[in-house]
């Protein structure tokens, strides 16, 4: 082992005080990445080497954001951040350290997977997933580079560079990832929300688990980003009939359409084997990481640190040297005892019990309960109610909630849009671009149109003939309005005002709530 460059003062002294370097690991977004020891705990860490100098301003910016992203994700299927160390000219990342490296390589050397370890994978990396989205955080660049694996084929989401939080109310925008796991509404420079995104990559990272290859490639940028817009690929005959129809279900073109998060868990093929600990929900392993084990706190204690001085810094999430050597003793217990059965014993599971079958020996299905299976399966996409309704919860949620069919709720809109006298142009898939013209009376002057994918002419013209000067009389009002899936197989009629007065604004969506029956 080599120790740290030491061309700096202060905070590099620090360095060279708490961690010797080694080998090179690999190359990451914005620098390189070097294996090295914690020389308190001898634990062995992963750091990302950041040269700010080499940097440009936005390229900072997106590291400021890893770090920030990073430092409130504490998942088993996360990569770990245990601490920052800024110099004048440096950044580094102490991260967890796998093992194994990337996925990419795992594949490479193995080929395609069988399915129950291309099962076992798949279902580790949604739980990642789905624990990122809990804390609005949508990746962006999930593929088999940014997953790591260790000897025991637990993987972890890694490389955080190109994520975003994603808030309520607003789309993202940005053209960003990998050509061959972005999604069509990505490569097409359309609005489109963060969670989408990250399962359409995820799908594309289970095809080539199950079948060794990606479904998109061409020789070129074009033909490919042809191929994903119109879902073009070909599932190989040796894929089982449930994990053909989870990747049909996943590789849909429109979003809207396309199966979420909550849906994937509830497929058939994604329950088979699944360890006890993933079936714990989002919500209960985020307290479950919140909390602080007695006996690796004793171990931190025992290495010089004062008790209540380590307690409130794990309470208020303060980096420093005593948390860095808690999260690091943490882990070798979590890895020692088994990741399954630790988080499972601190949720009240049996510890004996927590995987349901082991990797190395699945439980087989027959032909019998297989055919059940498929027949719940097809229980599980059953139509729902064609009636539009506003669900009763016991928390907010922004815009119009529907169970209906997307074409159907769209209809309704358009109805209720020709009695108000609202004039629309398509500018998307179930995304309008629209004008109110509060005081040309009531008589509707736009035709109807079914079909989404083609603009109604009518509107279009209508859209023309207003000029900017009636939108500044304070009498007309420009809005969009998108329709998108929502959890628990509902859609989500979302609002948002672009120019005109706010009070009108909400004049409006009184008057169209009233067209559809909801007041």
């Amino acid at each position: 082992m080599e120790s740290l460059d030491c061309n700096e003062s202060g905070k590099s002294q620090v360095l060279q005080a708490k961690y010797i370097l080694g080998k090179k690991l690999g190359i990451g977004s914005f620098g390189k990445v070097k294996l090295a020891q914690h020389i308190l705990t001898g634990k062995r860490v992963a750091i990302k080497i950041l040269n700010l100098q080499s940097l440009n301003e936005v390229e900072v910016k997106r590291v400021r954001c890893e770090i920030e992203i990073m430092g409130r994700l504490s998942h088993p299927n996360i990569v770990r951040l245990y601490e920052v160390i800024e110099t004048k000219s440096k950044i580094y990342l102490v991260m967890e350290y796998m093992s194994c490296g990337e996925l990419y390589d795992y594949i490479t050397e193995r080929g395609r997977l069988t399915e129950d370890e291309a099962r076992y994978i798949f279902q580790q990396i949604i739980a990642g997933v789905e624990f990122c989205h809990l804390n609005k955080v949508a990746h962006r660049d999930l593929k088999l580079e940014n997953l790591l694996v260790d000897s025991e084929c637990r993987v972890k989401l890694a490389d955080f560079g190109l994520s975003n939080i994603m808030r309520d109310g607003y789309f993202l925008k940005t053209c960003c990832g990998s050509p061959n796991y972005a999604a069509p509404e990505v490569i097409s420079g359309n609005l489109y929300i963060g969670s989408q995104v990250d399962v359409w990559s995820s799908g594309i990272i289970l095809y080539v688990l199950l079948c060794g290859r990606l479904p998109f490639d061409a020789d070129n940028f074009p033909n490919l980003f042809k191929q994903i817009k119109e879902g073009l690929y070909t599932i190989p005959h040796h894929v089982s009939p449930l994990a053909r129809d989870l990747i049909i279900r996943i590789l849909v073109v429109n979003p809207i359409e396309r199966i979420t998060i909550p849906q994937i868990r509830e497929h058939p093929w994604f329950q088979f084997n699944l360890p006890q600990c993933l079936t714990v929900p989002a919500e209960v392993m985020e307290n479950i990481s919140k909390k602080v084990d007695e006996d690796v706190l004793q171990g931190v204690i025992s290495h010089g640190f004062d008790h209540f001085h380590v307690i409130q810094s794990l309470k208020n999430r303060i980096q420093n040297e005593a948390t860095v050597t808690y999260y690091l003793l943490l882990d070798e217990k979590i890895h020692a005892f088994g990741d399954y059965d630790y988080y499972s014993c601190q949720n009240g599971y049996d510890c004996n019990t927590s995987r349901s079958h082991q990797l190395g020996g699945p439980a087989k299905i027959t032909w019998n309960n297989l055919h059940q299976w498929q027949r719940h399966l097809y229980m599980w996409d059953g139509a729902v109610s064609q009636k539009m309704q506003i669900p009763v919860k016991h928390k907010w949620a922004a815009g119009v909630q529907s169970s209906a069919d997307p074409r159907g709720i769209i209809t309704e809109v358009l109805r209720a849009f020709q009695i108000l006298n609202v004039r629309w142009e398509n500018i998307g898939d179930y995304n309008m671009k629209c004008r109110w013209l509060h005081n040309a009376g009531s008589s509707p002057q736009t035709k109807l149109s079914l079909d989404m994918n083609q603009t109604p002419s009518s509107s279009e013209d209508a859209l023309s003939d207003v000029a900017d000067a009636d939108l500044k009389s304070g009498n007309n009002l420009e809005f969009e309005v998108q329709l998108y899936k929502a959890p628990q197989k509902l859609y989500l009629l979302d609002l948002q005002r672009v120019r005109g007065p706010p009070i009108l604004f909400l004049e409006f969506c009184h008057s169209f709530l009233c067209q559809l029956h909801l007041l």
